[in-house]
């Protein structure tokens, strides 16, 4: 008999961890799964920690450790491609180049995108950041305004959620005096999800890097060197330099396509089981599913979220697979953190409130506790010891 073929498509939070915990799980010698993961990258990025790349905190190795090296010794098949068609009748992913792959378990942690295409400008003129080649792009676009003979350089920040917020703060610190950021929302408050007292911090560290604000504004155009702005129906066209989009999440086309029940914003509808309701054999998870908490409560598109999630997905594929029951998943919400700089950050939840520098060390050592391997947390806690210590010894 043939072993049980599980495919998990997409190495992101959801799938990468959910296949982690699958091979550490007890099967039987004669039970034990054949596991793939699909991505389309061949990292994959714990994006908590994008934001260090723009100020150069942290290297793309660190955040960024390649499939190959975190799969290594699990037994997990790695796959690197793009899904081009899933049949989920015939139970058969299919990548590009025509690669088939067959399944008994399908998992879609395929994670969405930042839409760009709304507004008229955007897609051709805003950067989103969500990506590994996103902060290359943005990194990019800084050195060459960096080493022109501009006097300010002028970001508009696109949403005032926590990406916003984060990005702006990182980009304050990394430009100082010669940074002139604003983030654009359309709410009355930046920060509208969060608690009271991570917004509060936040709110004043955006005032002490001097990032304006601009609350109950819509966004009606980007063009390559401005930005117009709707507020209270006065339209007002401004010069940027860049334009960052940190706004909305849009599942992947390849969830789109699928006869599966999906909501209004073609998220799947999932069990709380993290079954795809109708199926018995795919599971969902992530940014791709329409996520709840035990209570019915909807849940948000964050990292932490898919993170939790990935134990629950695991562990119903193996009780699937051995007669036993499957269990419900119960969200266990953990605190939020936010990182404000290169030496500030705000951490609350489970009774903590924290803020400044012995934040920002807290959020750094729980990300690191957090990211996906033993080895790959040594070798980056080695690394951040002895990174102090080669600085001071360099002449």
């Amino acid at each position: 008999m043939s072993a049980t073929k599980i495919c998990i498509v997409g190495g992101g939070f959801g799938g990468l961890y959910t296949a982690l915990r699958l091979s550490e799980l007890p099967w039987q010698s004669a039970d034990k799964p054949e596991i793939t993961l699909i991505d389309k990258s061949d990292r994959f990025l714990f994006s908590p920690l994008l934001y260090e790349l723009i100020t150069e905190e942290m290297q793309s190795w660190e955040i960024a450790p390649p499939f190959a090296e975190l799969l290594a010794n699990t037994g997990i098949i790695f796959r690197q491609g793009s899904v081009t068609e899933i049949d989920i009748e015939g139970q058969q992913v299919t990548l590009q180049d025509d690669i088939k792959i067959d399944y008994d378990k399908l998992v879609l942690s395929t994670g969405g995108r930042t839409p760009v295409d709304l507004i008229p400008g955007a897609k051709e003129h805003a950067l989103p950041f969500r990506s590994l080649n996103d902060a290359y792009s943005l990194q990019e676009k800084l050195r060459l305004l960096e080493e022109s003979d501009r006097d300010k350089i002028r970001i508009a920040v696109v949403g005032g959620g926590y990406s916003g917020v984060e990005l702006s703060c990182k980009l304050a610190d990394r430009l100082g005096d010669k940074g002139r950021i604003r983030i654009i929302d359309r709410g009355t408050q930046i920060l509208k999800d969060s608690s009271e007292f991570n917004r509060e911090t936040a709110i004043k560290a955006l005032e002490k890097n001097q990032i304006w604000q601009d609350l109950e504004t819509e966004v009606e155009q980007v063009t390559s060197d401005s930005i117009t702005l709707i507020y209270k129906g006065q339209a007002d066209t401004i010069p940027v330099d860049i334009v960052l989009w940190t706004v909305g999440n849009q599942v992947s086309e390849l969830i789109n396509k699928l006869p599966l029940t999906q909501n209004e914003q073609g998220l799947l509808e999932i069990e709380p089981t993290l079954l795809v309701k109708g199926r018995e054999d795919i599971f969902a998870l992530g940014d791709a599913a329409n996520n709840y908490d035990s209570d019915g409560n909807a849940l948000p598109a964050t990292a932490q979220v898919a993170f939790q999630q990935s134990d629950y997905c695991a562990w119903n594929i193996w009780a699937s697979l051995t007669n036993r029951p499957l269990l419900s998943f119960r969200y266990q919400p953990l605190g939020e953190m936010m990182t404000l700089g290169t030496d500030n950050a705000t951490i609350s939840g489970l009774g903590l409130k924290l803020d400044g520098p012995m934040a920002y060390v807290a959020r750094r050592l729980i990300y690191l506790y957090r990211l996906p391997t033993l080895k790959h947390q040594l070798t980056v806690g080695f690394n951040w010891i002895t990174q102090p210590l080669v600085e001071l010894l360099s002449p």
